[in-house]
């Protein structure tokens, strides 16, 4: 999914992030650090940005 916009990026993080924040309430902590760690790979995949280098992943930043 090609986001044409800033506007249609900040749409799609927001959505991704009330999602992360109900699975994180509604899955067990290794479920929830797996989905995570899914999210990071389509990012990666989508973007071709590392993000987990990008968040410094090394550190509590993100």
């Amino acid at each position: 999914m090609l986001l044409s916009d800033a506007d249609d990026v900040l749409t799609a993080a927001e959505s991704l992030g009330a999602a992360l924040a109900d699975a994180k309430t509604e899955r067990s902590r290794e479920d929830f650090e797996a989905l995570l760690d899914d999210c990071t790979e389509t990012i990666t995949a989508v973007t071709g940005v590392d993000y987990g280098d990008a968040c410094d992943a090394g550190s509590d930043c993100c």
